[in-house]
């Protein structure tokens, strides 16, 4: 399927239905599959609902609190298809985050699984929100909306309107509400219009070459923008198609059996994801499917790590990189018969511009460091009620990541630190990528999974530590790990201590965020 001019998400969901009708687009195993076309007549018809029943008008946030179900893909749709704005949250908040959320994005209705969210529908009953439960029997349908306010409408008549009595998408329709990872301050509201949306997945779909002829298993959280848009919305857009794990979530036991089943050609994760479907091929090898690609964003891939993956699954490993205010894709590696794919890398812009700034807006050479700023249809207006963020974040007529790169001759770009978080250790002036030690670690046989981090020191100012999650069977010790940076890294770069542990913490979209590993390993005066 071609890429089209369409300009909304809605319209190239419509297209995709419309050339593929009887393509499998989504597909939960065990359960039921839905055609492209019914899919649309599932979103249209629950569209319908929402705005005659529940009063949804255009510009009105509706929160969805779902694990990975089809419920939620229909009515993720079908928000945004009614001209309402999705708000999609993690289940797993605690009742103080829903308040939070709920809140910040001024929701006006609360939609969950049928089995309901107790932490969610408590914030919902303490702040009025209406609250209806979503579930879909058979691909028939239609979902049913159970608690759905049914207000009388004009004629004396109740809801349950037509799809033909929706007003049409507009590009500047408001269709996704997302937040950041809050690694500075408090979360910050993200609004993504109709054609920020139709923008990226136009990128996706171009830089992969995906067509009706693929297929994934989506491993990631839908209420994230690398699950939602790269792998869910990016598919449906192509006419592809997508399975939802039956157990609502990532799971390494089913992974595999999944991906054959579909005849998935690729899939998209992050690098721990990654690494923990390594672990089950390094102790339970399997037989795996012939992928096109295999995907990684959303946190850097050591290149041990991309290595590893692709002598394991025989397929080339793009690394690439995102945020939310970019509606996900921001660069990529490209596949192997449109360039070369640079371990380290992160790769060229995709469908939009992108250059490397210094502190005064101007660019830098290649090859010296600035900070990554971007600019394109894909990456949101502004922070939504935050004047102050917004002018730090938009200067000179570009968005700034706060990520600090290198980009060389052939537009590449290399991710070295953060600047908004200050990720760059600084070791009595000199300057650490914790990067850098990252795949060092990484490159160490017995290690699973590994992070650096700066922590205050009295002589340097900062020094650095580093966690590990050791390999399955592997008796890891302290001194064979600085052995190990001594010979691959100038001795200022060694970690001063290693933690050897059995976990780290993590986001809930599965991110390691340094600041928050050395809170957990070093005492709170010290973090």
């Amino acid at each position: 399927m071609a890429t089209t001019e369409a300009t909304t998400l809605t319209a190239l969901l419509k297209e995709a239905a419309a050339a593929f009708p009887t393509h499998r687009a989504v597909a939960v195993p065990g359960r039921l599959e839905l055609t492209h076309a019914a899919l649309d007549a599932l979103v249209d018809a629950a569209a319908a609902r929402l705005a005659a029943d529940a009063g949804v008008l255009p510009g009105h946030v509706v929160a969805l609190s779902f694990p990975n179900t089809v419920e939620l893909v229909v009515m993720f749709l079908a928000v945004i298809r009614a001209r309402g704005v999705a708000a999609p949250l993690n289940p797993a908040y605690t009742q103080e985050e829903f308040e939070f959320y709920l809140s910040d994005s001024e929701a006006r209705l609360l939609v969950t699984n049928a089995e309901g969210n107790a932490a969610a529908q408590a914030t919902a009953a303490k702040l009025g929100l209406a609250h209806a439960a979503a579930s879909l029997h058979d691909a028939a349908g239609p979902v049913h909306l159970a608690g759905l306010p049914v207000p009388a409408l004009e004629n004396g008549s109740h809801g349950g309107g037509a799809a033909g009595s929706l007003s049409p998408n507009d590009p500047s329709d408001v269709a996704l509400f997302l937040h950041t990872s809050g690694t500075t301050s408090r979360p910050k509201g993200v609004p993504l219009k109709q054609r920020n949306l139709a923008a990226s997945v136009q990128n996706i779909r171009s830089v992969y070459r995906l067509a009706e002829t693929d297929a994934t298993v989506v491993v990631l959280p839908l209420f994230h923008v690398h699950g939602l848009l790269c792998a869910l919305l990016s598919s449906l857009a192509s006419g592809a198609s997508v399975v939802l794990p039956a157990a609502g979530r990532f799971s390494a036991s089913t992974f595999w059996a999944d991906m054959r089943a579909s005849g998935a050609t690729w899939y998209t994760a992050v690098p721990t994801i990654h690494q923990i479907i390594l672990d089950r091929h390094a102790s339970r090898p399997e037989a795996y499917p012939a992928l096109r690609f295999i995907r990684s964003c959303s946190a850097s891939l050591a290149p041990a790590i991309l290595e590893r993956l692709e002598a394991a699954f025989g397929a080339s490993v793009l690394e690439a990189y995102a945020m939310t205010e970019a509606s996900h894709l921001m660069t990529s590696n490209p596949l192997p018969e449109d360039g070369p794919r640079k371990p380290g890398s992160v790769g060229r812009a995709v469908g939009q511009e992108l250059a490397v700034l210094d502190e005064e807006g101007r660019l830098v050479a290649a090859g010296s460091p600035g900070e990554v700023c971007v600019r394109g249809d894909n990456v949101t207006a502004g922070y939504k009620g935050n004047p102050e963020a917004n002018e730090a974040a938009f200067r000179f007529g570009w968005f700034h990541t706060g990520d600090i790169g290198v980009v060389d001759d052939q537009g590449y770009v290399r991710l070295v630190g953060r600047i908004k978080v200050k990720e760059l250790i600084n070791r009595g002036g000199e300057k650490i990528s914790p990067i850098e030690v990252d795949a060092v670690l990484l490159g160490l046989p017995g290690v699973a999974q590994a992070v650096s981090f700066g922590v205050p020191d009295d002589k340097y100012g900062e020094e650095i530590n580093c966690a590990l999650i050791p390999r399955d069977g592997s008796a890891l010790r302290e001194e064979e790990v600085l052995a190990h940076c001594r010979r691959n890294l100038a001795s200022f770069k060694v970690p001063k201590k290693v933690f050897i542990t059995d976990d780290l913490p993590k986001t809930a979209t599965g991110k390691i965020q340094r600041r928050i590993v050395a809170q957990h390993f070093v005492q709170p005066t010290s973090a």
